[in-house]
């Protein structure tokens, strides 16, 4: 777990290692089978998962690339240093490209695992079923992290986690825990489904209430909370800068007063939450088929 976290190199270096991955999923269904998802190896298991999976997509080996992607992207990094938790995705504004993966392998060995829908399925399974804060994270931070990219391999664990998997009710639920910052990895990850527009209707139908419901009635009081509020508004930008219907459903669910609230705070601490809120207002002053109900 703790050599996962040792940068790229260390993280090529395990992913190379014959076995290693399968008998790391190979734990876990079992743990899982076995209705154990709260042992500690599991939680160890999955860290290391996690970790391997960060910037999976720009650190392929040339032999999958040249299989999943038209072209290979030469995207330089910026990202903070990998750890187990803590920011792992890239801000990527780009749309992701609507170009499906080859068909998945029935038996996916080693760095084909990280990808595919059974480990998928895992995680979600595990944010379902453990307790673990550690688990649920590594769990969420995972998802994310393979959704964090602009090509068709995000783009696939998007629809599978949204569409295939039915993975946002238990994405929904881990929005109400009490932890911190796994309430911030779960938003985080419905950010980057969020930018797919052939998943936003679903995710706005399963929980855009819900994120409305975890706004802050006021300028949030912490980093993490920040870091957590600005998530939001961005994943509700994505979701109504194209969508009247959306739009309405956020107005319905009074979300306009604490944005605004929201926007309107100066403090240059927390000004990431604030800037934000101001960009989701711009954003849902453009339907203007809406603004005599906003007057309202």
């Amino acid at each position: 777990r703790n050599m996962s976290s040792a940068g790229p190199e260390g993280r090529k270096k395990m992913r190379e290692c014959n076995g290693l991955i399968d008998s790391l999923v190979y734990y876990i269904q079992g743990a899982i089978a076995d209705h154990e998802p709260n042992d500690k190896a599991t939680e160890n298991c999955v860290c290391i998962l996690h970790n391997l999976s960060y910037q999976l997509e720009i650190e392929l080996p040339e032999s999958y690339a040249q299989s999943i992607y038209m072209r290979r992207r030469n995207n330089s990094s910026n990202d903070k240093t990998p750890g187990c938790f803590g920011t792992r995705s890239r801000k990527v504004k780009e749309k992701q490209q609507d170009t499906p993966l080859p068909e998945e392998k029935s038996n996916p060995r080693g760095v084909e695992s990280l990808w595919h829908s059974t480990l998928i399925r895992i995680y979600l399974s595990l944010i379902a079923k453990s307790t673990r804060n550690y688990t649920q994270e590594a769990s969420l931070g995972a998802l994310q992290n393979l959704t964090a990219g602009t090509g068709p391999m995000p783009f696939a664990v998007a629809r599978t986690v949204v569409q295939k998997a039915n993975g946002l009710p238990s994405i929904r639920t881990m929005l109400h825990v009490s932890h911190p910052t796994v309430k911030k990895t779960a938003v985080s990850l419905l950010r980057n489904l969020s930018r797919n527009t052939s998943l936003q209707s679903d995710i706005a139908r399963e929980v855009l209430p819900d994120l409305v419901s975890i706004l802050p009635e006021s300028a949030p009081a912490s980093d993490i909370t920040c870091e957590t509020t600005a998530s939001i508004c961005y994943t509700l930008y994505n979701l109504t800068q194209n969508s009247s219907h959306n739009t309405r459903l956020l107005l319905s669910t009074d979300g306009l007063p604490k944005i605004i609230t929201i926007s309107m705070n100066d403090s240059n601490t927390f000004s990431k939450a604030s800037r934000a809120a101001s960009v989701l207002l711009y954003s849902l002053w453009s339907h203007t088929d809406l603004h005599s109900a906003y007057k309202k």
